[in-house]
């Protein structure tokens, strides 16, 4: 429940992100055979007329991701690509009265980009935030005639399956959107957005730099300082980073800004109850995840005891060879691991420094602080190892 004095916009879970990218067939590959996502709704002439954009929705579960490309260089989303690799250009949330969100928001000073657009059973809205190019869109559905099959938008067609599908059945077993990262040169500023405008309260903090786990290290390293922010009433959660001095351009989050032309969204956190099954087989599917060295699984087991995790069902060899991340506190844990970057990926600059964690909790609600700082450690010793990437991207400008 929200905090007394608080007015909740009626936000009931995360609907959907908004992926652009300049590649549709190779997102097409990767969210329809390698993360095997069902293809749901696709764009058709008349909406590519209109908007001068192709899409395609993807749903595994709870979790939906719509992919947008341009297909005219006057569009929104090749815009987009102009000012920044392929990233999240939206987060769409479901709220239970858009009438009840829109003049909340109003009276909070919420930044209105469009009035709220669509038919009975299927309105929206979006405002801008301080996370750059990044926008929020509320949005009410309905079961009605007008609201269709409950796609994205009602502009797009359903895709219906016809059973003899081998891909889209979700064998990865993900549930649903956990979290959403984002990285900025400013974190306090879009921690005080959410909490001013979109209502949402303080949940976890952590501060840290490298230097803290070598104190005899008296040059080099980096640090960060997170904040995450959560609805209570939909437990939709938001992490935001900042780069932490010293060495403050040397940081991985500065890193990220600098490859994204600006902050965004670093990673969408998707949850599954089956982690120890799901990771062999996505890596059988050509998904590739951070590395971590041998040094984290001889030091679990005390880590974990100074944690008073006692009840860890998963082998620890196991895990090595899973290369799974545990944390937790008072015998409550998670498991995660993260993959690679988009642009490490397909080698390619114009792919974005966007990447997928994939999740699953035994009672902890929150984000692993030994976790988040081998996650940094991770991604800083990958990016040290980096060649510079060419960026190639067809809607820069001449």
């Amino acid at each position: 429940m929200a905090k007394e004095g608080i007015v909740n916009l009626g936000i009931q879970g995360i609907d959907h992100v908004d992926f652009v990218v300049h590649d549709l067939e190779r997102s097409r590959k990767f969210y329809g055979e390698k993360m095997d996502f069902a293809l749901s709704a696709k764009s058709g002439s008349a909406y590519e007329e209109a908007t001068g954009e192709r899409a395609l929705v993807f749903d595994a579960a709870k979790a939906r991701v719509q992919v947008t490309a341009p297909t005219r260089k006057d569009s929104r989303a090749a815009a987009f690509l102009r000012s920044h690799p392929d990233g999240v250009r939206s987060i769409t949330f479901r709220v239970a009265d858009l009438d009840h969100a829109w003049k909340t928001l109003e009276k909070r000073g919420a930044n209105f980009i469009e009035e709220a657009t669509g038919k009975p059973g299927h309105r929206s809205f979006a405002i801008a935030s301080p996370l750059g190019d990044v926008q929020y869109v509320f949005l009410e559905k309905g079961k009605t005639p007008e609201s269709g099959s409950g796609a994205v938008d009602p502009r797009l067609t359903p895709v219906v399956a016809t059973g003899k599908e081998t891909t889209g059945r979700n064998r990865h077993r993900f549930t649903h959107v956990d979290h959403i990262t984002s990285n900025t040169l400013d974190m306090r500023n879009l921690s005080a957005w959410y909490r001013d405008v979109l209502g949402f309260e303080h949940f976890w903090d952590i501060r840290f730099h490298t230097r803290d786990s070598k104190p005899d290290q008296t040059t080099g390293g980096s640090g960060l300082t997170s904040i995450v922010m959560w609805d209570p009433s939909s437990n939709v959660k938001f992490a935001t980073n900042e780069p932490l001095r010293p060495n403050f351009y040397n940081s991985q989050i500065a890193k990220f800004v600098d490859d994204n032309h600006g902050p965004g969204v670093q990673h969408i956190a998707f949850g599954t109850g089956h982690i120890m099954d799901v990771i062999p087989q996505m890596r059988d599917a050509g998904l590739k995840f951070l590395e971590t060295p041998d040094a984290y699984y001889a030091m679990l087991p005390k880590r974990l005891a100074e944690r008073g995790v006692e009840n860890l069902k998963e082998d620890i060899e196991e895990l090595r060879r899973r290369r799974l991340l545990v944390d937790g506190r008072d015998n409550r844990y998670l498991l995660q691991i993260f993959m690679q970057e988009a642009a490490l990926l397909y080698n390619e600059a114009a792919a974005g420094p966007f990447f997928y964690e994939v999740i699953q909790r035994h009672g902890d609600q929150g984000f692993g602080e030994g976790n988040f700082r081998a996650l940094f450690e991770s991604i800083e010793r990958q990016q040290s190892g980096e060649t510079q990437r060419t960026v190639n991207n067809p809607y820069l400008m001449d």
